[in-house]
């Protein structure tokens, strides 16, 4: 009796698995905007190593982010991070359970004018509470 096994395992090709799909295909752009969101986080942590390291630190940082090429990059950071929030809450009624209130469904395009208005509200309340404490 022959013990040994001749066929081959199938192994379901993985490349490129994300771009026949365009679901996936947006859903890794989501992703990968995710690295801005955490350049930012880098950005804010930075500052407040330089608020710990005195006065002449956090001043300092304060005129490295009005330089030109900080105000681009925080530019970019700003439009990624939009298009994050957008497609986190466009994707957001597709990965959560349903959601029913007064025993109907709620819309999907609901949940995520919801969860966008959320977002606009919270910045600008941030916005705001900024621009005031700065005046």
């Amino acid at each position: 009796m022959n013990t040994s096994d001749s066929r081959r395992p199938y192994v379901r090709p993985m490349a490129g698995w994300w771009r026949r799909n365009p679901f996936f295909v947006e859903y890794m752009i989501h992703e990968a905007t995710a690295l801005f969101v955490a350049a930012y986080a880098l950005v804010l942590l930075v500052g407040v190593m330089r608020l710990a390291q005195g006065e002449a630190a956090w001043n300092g940082w304060l005129e490295a982010l009005r330089s030109p090429a900080s105000v681009a990059f925080h530019a970019a950071l700003l439009a990624a991070i939009s298009y994050h929030c957008w497609t986190w809450f466009r994707i957001m009624p597709r990965t959560m359970p349903p959601l029913f209130v007064g025993g109907k469904r709620v819309a999907p395009a609901l949940i995520t004018a919801c969860g966008l208005a959320a977002a606009v509200v919270c910045s600008l309340a941030v916005l705001i509470l900024v621009w005031g404490a700065t005046r």
